[in-house]
């Protein structure tokens, strides 16, 4: 060991013990650190401003500080149409937490299909909140050790933000008379619906056909009957809603389009569509899930934020700006001022009384299950 080497040491050990005693430094110690190239960031441990820290972790104390910061940055990453009630709901949020905690939000977006944003977190995309079109997404994302178990428990209706239902989306005045469920397996009738292997949306799609058989008093065999003699119907399948919508309005295909409600709603809001559409009464409710990120937020120090952002989203102010754009809410309150805008349900399943996403994951869209069975006509 070197004689500076030695000096380093020694200088250590005396500024440890001063900071053990809180004694504050002397100008002779300072000029000793100076001269040795050592610097007082090495000893000096980080504390929140004001914060006593003795039964505080190094998380939560990396945590303090940056939600005390002047400004804060999170991202949040979700599936298309969501984005014009996001677009309201933001500048909400930003305008609450600066009047309540004097700090400045950025909150980045992030829009696209619900599979190729689940993608995208997984491989890299830094969200510190994900609002997917369905818990399937999110339990990906779960799986990749991204979000940790038991987030569906973290906010208010398990983490359900939003609902839909499916309607059946025909030509203007409806010339082929679809009324029901039962009218999409009729010779002749040409039904538009992406494929549920490689679409979010058209899972939903396949699940609300397979309930209206086995949610009405039918058994399963009845129902892949029923899903099968649909599905000889679907001309083309494309890849996910957004190439459906398209092959249904711009290249003029098909009689009837399988879509989300809110979707009809928004694009008529829009004037991109003049929509005739029905809502059958036996339907299945399409639950789009929010969690927070937890890898991310702890490595970006923004859970409070995006922790309370999320909590925002089930208020009645954001709430009602999802109802505006066609969504179903989830808040009581907001569900009885809008209830005249939405058709009745008279029954209304989701996706845990068909055994939740595992079960269904692996029953009828995995290689070799039903869906691929119904393609191959290995009934």
């Amino acid at each position: 060991m070197t004689h500076l080497q030695f000096k380093k040491l020694q200088i250590l050990g005396i500024v440890k013990q001063l900071f053990s005693q809180k004694k504050p430094v002397s100008t002779q110690t300072s000029a000793l650190l100076l001269a040795t190239g050592l610097s007082f960031s090495i000893f000096i441990p980080v504390y929140a401003a004001g914060t006593n820290s003795k039964n505080i972790s190094v998380n939560q104390k990396s945590q303090l500080i940056s939600q005390g910061g002047k400004k804060v940055e999170i991202t949040l990453v979700s599936y298309a149409v969501t984005k014009a009630a996001y677009e309201r709901i933001i500048p909400q949020f930003v305008a609450k937490w600066k009047r309540e905690k004097g700090q400045d939000v950025v909150i980045r977006e992030s829009y696209g299909g619900s599979g190729s944003q689940t993608r995208a977190v997984i491989d890299g995309l830094d969200a510190d909140i994900v609002a997917l079109a369905l818990a399937l997404d999110t339990k990906k994302i779960e799986k990749a050790g991204l979000i940790q178990p038991g987030w569906e428990k973290e906010a208010p209706n398990n983490s359900i933000v939003t609902h839909s239902v499916v309607a059946l989306e025909t030509r203007e005045g409806n010339p082929k008379n679809i009324k029901n469920w039962s009218d999409l397996a009729k010779p002749g009738v040409k039904v538009i619906t992406a494929n549920p292997k490689t679409s979010g949306g058209a899972r939903w799609n396949f699940l609300a056909l397979w309930g209206a058989i086995v949610k009405n008093g039918g058994s399963e065999a009845q129902a892949l009957n029923y899903v099968t003699q649909v599905f000889r119907n679907v001309p083309v399948l494309p890849k996910d809603a957004r190439e459906s919508s398209d092959v249904f309005y711009k290249k003029g295909q098909g009689d009837v389009l399988l879509n989300y409600e809110n979707e009809i709603i928004l694009a008529a809001q829009q004037g991109k569509t003049s929509p005739s559409y029905v809502v059958p009464q036996v339907n299945i409710s399409i639950d789009g899930p929010v969690a927070v990120v937890d890898k991310n937020v702890d490595k970006h120090r923004t859970r409070a934020v995006s922790e309370a952002f999320v909590k925002y989203l089930f208020s009645s102010e954001a709430q009602r700006e999802f109802a505006k754009v066609g969504f179903r809410p989830v808040n009581s309150a907001v569900t009885k001022e809008v209830q005249n805008k939405f058709p009745k349900i008279s029954k209304l399943y989701n996706v845990q009384s068909l055994g939740g996403w595992d079960t269904i994951q692996k029953k009828f869209f995995e290689d070799g299950a039903i869906f691929d069975k119904i393609q191959n006509g290995q009934r």
